[in-house]
């Protein structure tokens, strides 16, 4: 909770200053920074500023959590409209589809408990990657290649960059798997092709914000993204730690993942007019939802550690983002198929709800952030105090545990007299003079990163890092010394921003000439022209 709200109140902090597109969270780690805008997705913490800009700062994460919801059901809502079996549901199930998929146990989870926003947002990219993926194989089978499906499928992919990094790896692993399925069994490459090619597609959109979380890596301790109880190993199903409170939680999301395996299992044996008259789709969902739960136990630890980019997912259990979505289509079929009464479909969401009030009261209650907490939260940021940085994020070279807290913007290192006057200090640049007694080095309130760009008197100079606190150091001369910090832009975010802009352009240039082409019979039966 704490990292996602200090976040939006620092966008919306750097906003007011005239910074559209933060990277340097300026008051982390106690206002030493950290380059977190570079490496955390935009989406989640863009959407939480403006609303902390418009609505009252208490209720700001609330309506975040309504809008998230809201999206994740109506696109559950456009999938079952479009292609579940109308012969199995009337015009009523999808709305109930998208309820149950709004509140399903596992979304309940990152509420109450995990306060994962940006995976919560994310989740309505899922049911539209299945959506535009049953779309191409539509039209590969009646022999159209689906090309123009590279588009959409190419704006999930990136969508899912900019929202939240591991929820992309699970979805284009998926991706991978729903493909594959349909191009072995109609024997045909060409959705191999059209995949491969939104793949591409999604990465050149999102190049601005994927580009220099790459690269910059190398500035960062990422190692720590995947250190002790942030492990795969230490977050499969039903795993023991020396942490009491990491297995409590972990117990509340193995019986969640278990509870929607067995009803996901039972559903799809029962559904059986829908397994004949959607046997691919039957197939596809029962094993995309098979690779879903083997990935979450123990066994499947040796795919965590060779698949690419799988460790950085952390938490296996994750891929409950995925399994939810089968959960509510498996559900949805197998209700209506049976009864159609509105007291039975309430009683499925209200199940839902059962469990994860039997977890709160028996096992492990929320970690609730109160009043108080949110009134010191802002106070922190409205003194300049800071907050705790992330251990990833942190610079290399820099050691938070030996800050101090209480230390001025600027001092001085060594043993000189010097006159310090600061008159600027924002979250990306920084001015200051210092009249200097003899040669020395300053030392400010800021951990060292290769973005930053330091003037001395007009004249760039090269930084060092304290040996003990990574913070930086300012080499100055005798005399009057005029600093100047900048957070300047690397070749990777200029690179980056001109990919995105032009894939950008030449994709809406592609689908405007595509669709000035599209034959009249492409559109469908046209109606016959009335005689007057």
């Amino acid at each position: 909770m704490e990292f996602h709200l200090y976040s939006w109140l620092e966008v919306l902090a750097q906003w007011k200053h005239g910074i559209i597109f933060p990277r340097w969270a300026a008051l982390a780690h106690f206002a030493y920074g950290e380059p977190r805008f570079v490496f955390y997705p935009p989406a989640s913490w863009t959407l939480g500023a403006g609303l902390s800009a418009i609505f009252p700062w208490t209720v700001a994460s609330d309506i975040y959590i309504w809008l998230a919801l809201v999206a994740a059901g109506v696109s559950m809502f456009v999938l079952a409209r479009r292609w579940v079996d109308r012969k199995c549901l009337d015009r009523r199930d999808p709305i109930f589809a998208a309820m149950l998929y709004a509140a399903n146990p596992y979304h309940l989870v990152i509420v109450y408990w995990r306060s994962a926003f940006a995976e919560l947002l994310a989740s309505c990219l899922v049911p539209l990657l299945l959506l535009f993926v049953l779309q191409a194989a539509d039209k590969d089978a009646h022999k159209d290649a689906g090309w123009r499906e590279i588009v959409p499928l190419g704006l999930v992919l990136a969508a899912a960059w900019l929202t939240n990094a591991p929820a992309a790896v699970m979805i284009h692993y998926s991706l991978a798997l729903l493909l594959m399925f349909f191009a072995w069994q109609r024997r045909s490459a060409r959705l191999l092709v059209v995949g491969a090619c939104a793949v591409v597609l999604g990465g050149l959109l999102s190049a601005f914000y994927l580009l220099p979380a790459i690269y910059e890596q190398r500035w960062i301790d990422i190692a720590q993204a995947v250190s002790a109880g942030s492990r795969p190993a230490d977050n499969f199903l039903f795993i023991h730690t020396t942490d009491a409170d990491h297995d409590a939680f972990n117990r509340i999301i193995s019986w969640v993942a278990i509870l929607e395996m067995a009803v996901i299992f039972v559903a799809a044996w029962a559904a059986r007019q829908w397994r004949e008259t959607k046997r691919d789709l039957w197939k596809v969902l029962l094993g995309w939802a098979m690779a879903c739960s083997v990935l979450m136990f123990p066994l499947a630890g040796v795919l965590w550690k060779v698949l690419p980019k799988m460790e950085f997912m952390q938490f296996p259990w994750r891929w409950l983002l995925c399994l939810s979505m089968i959960f509510s289509v498996f559900v949805t079929v197998f209700v209506t198929e049976g009864v159609r009464r509105w007291w039975w479909r309430a009683a499925v969401c209200g199940i839902s709800i059962l469990v994860i009030v039997m977890a709160w009261h028996r096992v492990q209650a929320p970690w609730w952030d109160n009043a108080s907490d949110l009134r010191e939260m802002q106070d922190n940021m409205a003194t300049g105090a800071g907050y705790e940085g992330v251990e990833e994020y942190t610079p290399v070279g820099a050691d938070p545990g030996t800050i101090d807290k209480d230390a001025r913007s600027v001092t001085v290192d060594g043993s000189a007299h010097a006159a310090i006057r600061v008159h600027r200090w924002e979250a990306e640049s920084r001015i200051f003079t210092a009249e200097m007694s003899a040669p020395d080095q300053l030392a400010l309130r800021l951990f060292r990163y290769p973005a930053w760009q330091v003037e001395v008197n007009g004249r760039v100079v090269e930084t060092a890092a304290k040996a003990d606190s990574g913070q930086m150091l300012v080499p100055v001369e005798a005399g009057m010394n005029r600093v100047q910090i900048r957070f300047v832009r690397t070749w990777d975010r200029a690179v980056g921003g001109w990919i995105s802009l032009v894939a950008a352009i030449v994709m809406i240039a592609w689908t405007l000439i595509a669709s000035a082409r599209r034959r009249p019979s492409d559109l469908g039966p046209q109606p016959a022209k009335s005689e007057v």
